[in-house]
């Protein structure tokens, strides 16, 4: 009641301006202000700013004025858009008074001749107030972090490293995707959990976080309703790998969390949507400039993506072994990523003096199963029975106890002798795909218990005959063709040819800009 009688005092302040601004539109407009962290900005001023209420005109009225086969022209032709475009453009795909085919030729528009950065921070802002922005304790101040990686085969790391944070003091509300095409998604790998729920409610997030200090959860209805709209056109005009669109897509869901520090992973390479370093790079400082700009602090690691990360891919066995992960055993590049990403965020976020020391604050939890505690924990909050709960987390264990076995196993075996020199990640999760291991589109259904165990890493020597690979699978059947094809994954010659410095994951890291907070 206080909140909308301030409000509605506020519009009564702008009546003279606007007689006409509903007590709705106050309301919303007073929640983006005060919780942008704007209040140094006088609510009158900002409401003009926002809504170009300087030109006596609201939103709604600004919106009408706006031609948008003039703004798609204009954009086609190399121009800048204004902020006021800008509003215009996201408030008319949230109202759903722009055709689908004018934001398909907008989206085009902006790949084609790509956004300053003066455009992509204005465009991330805007689609992050085109819904709920997420508010905090003040005493959680600095403690609210989170990753976000650009997608690659085998990454599991966002499982063992929300809990790993937890345990140091930080609070993760961890908003993940689900998988398309041939990359993984961490929603997926949890559901293969039976009865966990990534489906909570804003309050149900705040209560899991004051309780355990870290949840894996999808995007709620009234989260940044702009980007589900543009993203899902963005998949079907070609237009995905635009920069400026995938900044504000990544930045505008990390900015309605409300975060103090956020670390990206921007993987490059062959199983990677950038297949090198410079492009990657692109992206990363795109991606770092935006995220300060907005107050966030914020860093970028480049890491490679040619081979799985771990020795397992598939829902179900990447569950698997990120709980290895969390009992302190496990791939040691699994531990490595996890380790080093999580080591930035406690020192980004001024919990560790150092990276090292934040490192090795990572390791401390991960050994001593404080880490796993907040797993168990978390897995419990949201939904799944403290019984398999249990069983999951126990150090010797059967996890095929609650995980879903696939019904059959087939071993590969190398057909010649030689170095490891490497294991494609693009070749596999291709035909993990083909297997139901993955989605071509949203809404399809996976097949948890799909995937494959690695028993080569690059560098091995093998013989002829050696199996290198356990494909799990059911149907479609794993086929001669198909078992052909995963073969080619398998890159073996001789040992003059193996570089172990082009296997080390991390290759540099894109520190936070100057920022205001």
């Amino acid at each position: 009641m206080v909140f909308a009688a301030h409000c509605w005092k506020q519009k009564q302040k702008l009546s003279a301006v606007s007689p006409d601004w509903p007590v709705e539109t106050a309301l919303n407009i007073f929640s983006i202000w005060s919780s942008a962290h704007l209040r140094s900005v006088p609510f009158s001023s900002y409401c003009k700013k926002r809504g170009g209420l300087d030109s006596d005109k609201s939103q709604a009225q600004m919106e009408n004025t706006v031609s948008f086969p003039k703004l798609i022209r204009k954009k086609r032709d190399g121009g800048q858009f204004t902020l006021e475009e800008i509003q215009a453009f996201v408030l008319a795909v949230k109202d759903k008074t722009i055709q689908d085919c004018q934001i398909g030729a907008m989206l085009m528009a902006i790949w084609q001749s790509g956004m300053v950065a003066e455009e992509t921070l204005a465009l991330t802002r805007e689609m992050m107030r085109s819904g709920e922005v997420l508010s905090w304790p003040k005493e959680w101040t600095g403690l609210v972090v989170d990753k976000h990686s650009t997608g690659g085969v085998g990454d599991k790391t966002s499982l063992p490293l929300a809990p790993a944070l937890a345990a140091c003091g930080c609070k993760v509300p961890m908003i993940s995707g689900r998988s398309l095409d041939f990359t993984g998604g961490t929603l997926d790998k949890l559901e293969s959990i039976p009865d966990f729920n990534i489906h909570q409610s804003v309050e149900q997030v705040k209560k899991i976080l004051e309780d355990v200090g870290c949840c894996i959860v999808g995007q709620t209805q009234n989260l940044v309703p702009v980007d589900k709209v543009l993203y899902a056109t963005r998949d079907q005009t070609a237009t995905v790998d635009s920069l400026p669109l995938i900044t504000a897509s990544i930045l505008s869901k990390k900015g309605a969390e409300s975060l103090f520090t956020l670390v990206l992973d921007v993987k490059y390479g062959k199983a990677a949507l950038f297949k090198d370093i410079t492009s990657a790079r692109e992206m990363a400082q795109s991606l770092v400039t935006v995220g300060n700009s907005l107050g966030i602090i914020t860093g970028a690691a480049l890491s490679r993506m040619d081979t799985p990360i771990g020795l397992c891919v598939g829902n179900s066995l990447e569950v698997l072994e990120s709980l290895e992960c969390l009992k302190g055993r496990g791939p040691a590049d699994l531990r490595g990523l996890v380790t080093y990403l999580g080591g930035q965020l406690l020192w980004m976020s001024g919990k560790a003096p150092t990276l090292d020391c934040g490192e090795k604050e990572i390791c401390r939890v991960l050994e001593n199963g404080e880490a796993l505690q907040k797993f168990q924990a978390m897995l419990q909050a949201q939904g799944v029975s403290a019984e398999n709960a249990r069983i999951l987390c126990s150090m010797d264990t059967d996890y095929f106890r609650v995980l879903k076995r696939a019904p059959s196993v087939v071993v590969l075996k190398a057909k010649t002798e030689g170095t490891v020199l490497e294991v494609n990640g693009l070749i596999i999760a291709e035909v993990l795909h083909k297997l139901s291991g993955g989605r071509t589109q949203t809404g399809e259904l996976v097949d948890h218990s799909s995937g494959a165990e690695l028993l080569v890493t690059a560098g091995m020597e093998v013989k002829k005959g050696d199996p290198w690979v356990r494909v799990h699978c059911g149907t479609p059947e794993f086929n001669a063709k198909l078992q052909a094809c995963f073969q080619e994954a398998l890159v073996i010659g001789t040992a003059d040819h193996y570089h172990p410095d082009g296997t080390l994951l991390v290759s540099e890291f894109i520190p936070p800009t100057s920022f205001k907070k």
